[in-house]
């Protein structure tokens, strides 16, 4: 039953007094809340008890000082130490002072003294950049660039420089206009854009250099490199012109390399072939001289003989080419033997099997023929007036 209704509990559970005392005391309440506290932390109970909120009880206090320091130690020893990563540096600062840059593995930090910052130095960061430029001739042309960086220096990247990725922006447009207004358009857009990348990157490389930014710039490539809307169309046609001039150029650079080394051949085969013939005609010469001489000296030593031996040399060589008829005739015989010479001299020589027979061939072969016969009978003349002039001189 409970203590209010009636004829239950006239007692106030919370005061021990009967109903008609009034409500509990406050104060009261919390001090027994106090006691039971007191009395979990080894305090003793009752009014005389310490509490561990309160200034009294020795040995309450001394275990949650002791609780605390452990906590506390816990803690430190959890924040001391820290591991670093490969593609990381940790930038340490001693009471906010820069003091060290550590490398990747296990590392030590004083507790509440050392501040850490991880900076990441393997990350490429990029970033797209476009612009209108004046170049060296006074053309506008319109530049899109990809830029790629990293942090290279992480103590040069969180103190040197306010904000390092802003500075690495105008120092790339400072860049490009520099390298613009040093070349041509046509270099820009067709002849030299990787030059001008190049250029571009160095150039950047030194203004973050300058400024400390702790960045170091990995690419930069032009994506695209245009005259403004308003005179393209005439660009593109000038391209194509000068397009199509390298391209007559090339074919007649290709014809003159074709024909002019075959002419050069052939010039030089004919030079060769007329030295040739000029020694050929030279050495028969000297050697048909030469025979003339030898044959002179023979015939100074023994005349009749060298002019009988010319004499026979000569009807050998022109009988030996001839058909000839041998009759044997008995001495004293009146028997005639009639033979169709001329029908035999003209029938045509067999040729070899195999053989083609050429048009002509008969008539060249007389005519050879006929031409060796005059030569023997001209040799014969002049072995007989040698003859005869000898024989005067004698």
């Amino acid at each position: 039953m409970a203590w209010n209704e009636p004829g239950g509990n006239d007692k106030d559970p919370w005061s021990g007094k009967g109903k008609d005392q009034g409500p509990p005391d406050l104060d009261e309440v919390v001090k027994k809340l106090q006691d039971k506290m007191g009395g979990l932390f080894g305090g003793k109970k009752g009014g005389g008890g310490a509490s561990p909120f309160g200034g009294g009880g020795k040995g309450s206090g001394k275990l949650v000082i002791a609780l605390v320091i452990v906590v506390v130690a816990v803690l430190a020893a959890i924040q001391s130490f820290y591991i670093v990563q490969p593609a990381e540096r940790a930038v340490v600062q001693r009471l906010g002072a820069y003091h060290s840059v550590t490398t990747p593995g296990p590392h030590f930090l004083i507790p509440f003294i050392d501040k850490k910052t991880i900076i990441n130095v393997d990350q490429v960061n990029k970033f797209g950049h476009r612009a209108q430029m004046l170049t060296k001739d006074e053309n506008i042309v319109d530049v899109t660039l990809t830029v790629q960086y990293r942090v290279q220096d992480a103590a040069d990247f969180l103190f040197q420089d306010a904000d390092p990725v802003k500075t690495i922006y105008s120092a790339v447009e400072s860049a490009l206009r520099e390298v613009t207004g040093k070349s041509t358009l046509d270099e820009i857009i067709t002849e030299n854009r990787s030059a001008v990348a190049a250029m571009v990157k160095q150039n950047t490389q030194k203004l973050l250099n300058t400024y400390k930014t702790g960045l170091v710039v990995t690419n930069v490539n032009i994506q695209d490199a245009n005259p403004p809307e308003e005179v393209k169309e005439a660009f593109d046609d000038a391209t194509r012109a000068m397009a199509d001039k390298e391209r007559v150029q090339n074919q007649a650079d290709a014809y003159a390399n074709d024909i002019v080394p075959r002419a050069r051949g052939a010039a030089a085969r004919q030079v060769e072939d007329a030295k040739a013939d000029a020694f050929k005609v030279v050495s028969e010469a000297k050697g048909e001289t030469k025979r003339f001489l030898a044959l002179l000296e023979e015939y100074r030593k023994a005349p009749e003989v060298t002019r009988q031996r010319l004499y026979l040399d000569t009807m050998q060589e022109v009988l030996s080419e001839t058909g000839k008829v041998m009759l044997d005739v008995k001495e004293g015989s009146n028997t005639l033997t009639y033979l169709p010479l001329d029908r035999i001299m003209n029938q045509p020589r067999l040729a070899p099997a195999g053989a083609v027979q050429l048009p002509g061939y008969e008539s060249l072969e007389a005519e050879s023929k006929t031409r060796k016969l005059e030569d023997a009978q001209r040799r014969r003349d002049e072995v007989q007036r040698d003859r005869d002039r000898a024989r005067r001189n004698r």
